[in-house]
């Protein structure tokens, strides 16, 4: 059975542009296209655009993911199994919380002082957080590249705090100078200037941001809501119209 790309969007919960997207970056592609134009899915292409969706909960990019699922060795059975761990661990937390809210409540109700403790269960994410980086990391020894992730650790695992402050506040200093430029074209010379200076940034503070890093970086602002929500509190819409100042970038590196 096949599936117009409509019917997967309604589906799954993603937009038409996003599944354009994976296509033209030969993430997901259809197993056919009509005379006419129209996209089909077959169910294997499902099968792959769900792993898709699980490996984006953890913080892999674009091109991370495709170079797993493209590889020979990887086990889709194995891998379920796994994000199944971690989901029961969410789970888990999520219950604590609902939990947590229902004594507040109790306490509210009943004029009765919560204990402070209890205000707190569930929201330490050290379970989580522990299997998703056992998780990430065996995932990229087994399938990805892992030069970035390792000159990343090696290079941060130096930093004073002062080389922290001045880090962060160089990259803020960027993301306020291009809320500025908003107003201009992505592609604008001035708006180019500061994206190859972020690249840069990223380079001299954690890792070699290749092209195609650089590019899933900018896909990740706009797909992740956690990256969007970070850059958009310099102001509205920067994260897309970062995203879409960096994809002019790579698009245009000679």
């Amino acid at each position: 059975m096949s599936y117009k790309i409509k019917e997967v969007a309604d589906m799954v919960g993603v937009s038409v542009r996003t599944l354009h997207h994976y296509d033209q970056i030969g993430l997901l592609k259809p197993e056919s296209v009509t005379k006419a134009g129209y996209r089909l899915y077959a169910g294997r292409d499902l099968e792959r655009l769900q792993q898709i969706l699980f490996f984006k909960e953890l913080d892999f990019n674009l091109q991370e993911i495709k170079n797993i699922l493209d590889n020979p060795r990887f086990d889709r059975k194995q891998t379920l199994i796994t994000h199944r761990e971690l989901l029961l661990e969410k789970k888990k937390r999520l219950e604590k919380i609902i939990k947590s809210i229902d004594k507040t409540i109790e306490s509210i109700e009943g004029g009765i002082e919560m204990n402070k403790k209890e205000m707190f269960d569930g929201f330490d994410m050290t379970e989580i957080e522990r299997h998703k980086e056992k998780y990430a990391e065996e995932t990229k020894q087994k399938y990805g590249n892992t030069d970035a992730y390792k000159e990343s650790e090696k290079k941060t695992s130096k930093y004073t705090k002062d080389d922290w402050a001045r880090i962060m506040a160089k990259g803020d200093q960027i993301y306020k100078k291009l809320a500025v430029l908003m107003d201009k074209d992505p592609s604008d010379p001035q708006v180019q200037e500061l994206v190859a200076e972020k690249r840069q940034y990223i380079t001299d503070s954690f890792y070699n941001c290749t092209p195609e890093i650089f590019r899933g970086l900018g896909e990740l602002y706009v797909y992740d809501e956690r990256f969007t929500a970070n850059i958009d509190k310099y102001k509205l819409g920067l994260a897309k119209f970062l995203s879409e100042a960096i994809q002019y970038y790579c698009d245009n590196l000679k």
